[in-house]
């Protein structure tokens, strides 16, 4: 048995966050319905790659990837008849995810003070760019604006250029790991006492726990940090470095005499071990551009791999700079399945992601497909929601699940 096969989601969040942090319930079992708009779909749908770089709604890899083993269904929110089947879907739920600005789910009848006597178990999850509370909550972002907002752009980059956006959004990144730890705890307490609770997360307070150690050092010091490229104030040298081929690079850390004088070893150039200038971390911190050009002229003699091997066989920390290609050929991700293949009636066949974590004996699974568009609207209502048969034709009539102009 899976260990959420019993748990019942319904998903009313869009993009990274919410999406992500409800497949992986869903690859552990749980029944995840996400919620969207005919006329305003998940932001992703609409995100490349496309299949053959035709966009459409349904030919975005990136949604499906994140929408994996969930029904979807389709509800214009402004009619009446659909507000009743969002209702009907709360009370089905154990856990509702939303991630609009704050006051969006109020407009609607669905904000958790309005639904928490319809299902007083449920545990109610919103994450928004600044969370639901404070002078700027209403601000409306993607993980891009949090990202920079958090302070990752200042402090990425090299410092005498333009501050350069981490990629992918990073608070979109981070910030599911922690509603997925939130959610679990909630779920305890909800098995103890049969009670739900409310989560509020801000994603920019999410991202802000990576940049610890740069707000402490403010907070005590009132140093601010800075670009520093490739550099770590801890490690001399630091950075990728070109290797034959075209664009291709292996990152090197040294952070001991004795990882240095391994990697003069490796090569082969035992003079720069005895070197007074580099003969300590701080003298190698003083002339560590001249360092570089000299790993750099050696490097561009191998390949990566040959470069991370000679290193790592002598103890320095050394790793290829992966493209996509080589991701999708490393050795060890193809051995445990990182990469696996789906079909898509839209996509075709292509590999999607699997989870980073493997239980050992409920291991994650992918059952189905992400949803195309509207494809759940008859299945979800009827054979999970008990409609009849008269009453889904009404709510199709209605507009229900279409967005009027």
């Amino acid at each position: 048995m899976a260990v959420f096969e019993d748990l019942k989601i319904v998903d009313f969040s869009w993009s990274i966050v919410g999406p992500m942090t409800s497949r992986y319930f869903a690859d552990w079992g749980a029944t995840v319905i996400r919620v969207e708009s005919e006329k305003y779909p998940d932001a992703v749908r609409s995100s490349p790659p496309f299949k053959d770089g035709i966009p459409g709604p349904d030919r975005s890899s990136y949604y499906s990837n994140y929408n994996i083993n969930k029904y979807g269904i389709t509800l214009n929110l402004r009619n009446p008849d659909a507000v009743s089947v969002a209702r009907r879907l709360i009370k089905w739920a154990d856990i509702l995810l939303e991630s609009f600005r704050p006051g969006t789910m109020k407009k609607w009848g669905l904000d958790y003070n309005s639904i928490k006597e319809l299902n007083t178990g449920i545990i109610y999850v919103s994450s928004s760019m600044l969370g639901q509370t404070g002078p700027y909550k209403d601000f409306p972002g993607y993980g891009s604006h949090g990202a920079s907002i958090a302070g990752f752009n200042g402090v990425t980059g090299w410092p005498d250029r333009p501050p350069v956006l981490p990629s992918p959004a990073y608070t979109d990144i981070v910030a599911p790991r922690f509603l997925v730890v939130s959610i679990i705890e909630a779920l305890f307490n909800q098995k103890k006492t049969g009670k739900g609770r409310y989560i509020d997360q801000s994603q920019v307070e999410a991202g802000l726990q990576f940049l610890t150690t740069e707000i402490l050092d403010y907070g005590v010091n009132k140093r601010t940090a800075n670009r520093n490229g490739n550099r770590d104030a801890h490690a001399a040298p630091h950075g990728a470095y070109p290797c034959a081929g075209e664009d291709r690079w292996c990152t090197i850390s040294v952070k001991s005499d004795y990882e240095w004088k391994a990697l003069c070893e490796a090569m082969n150039r035992p003079d720069l071990a005895q070197n007074l200038k580099f003969s300590s971390q701080s003298f190698r911190k003083m002339n560590e551009t001249e360092i570089d050009i000299l790993i750099g002229e050696w490097t561009k003699r191998f390949s990566p791999e040959e470069v991370m091997a000679m290193l790592q066989h002598k103890g320095v920390p050394a790793g290829i700079v992966e493209r996509a290609a080589d991701m999708h050929n490393d050795t060890h991700l193809k051995y445990r399945n990182h990469f696996p293949v789906i079909d898509h009636p839209f996509i075709g066949q292509h590999s999607t992601e699997a989870l980073a974590i493997r239980l050992s004996n409920t291991p994650a699974t992918i059952r189905f497909r992400g949803p195309y568009l509207g494809e759940h609207n008859e299945f979800v209502c009827i054979n999970i929601l008990g409609i009849s048969d008269e009453e889904f034709i009404h709510l199709v009539e209605s507009g229900a699940f279409s967005q009027d102009s």
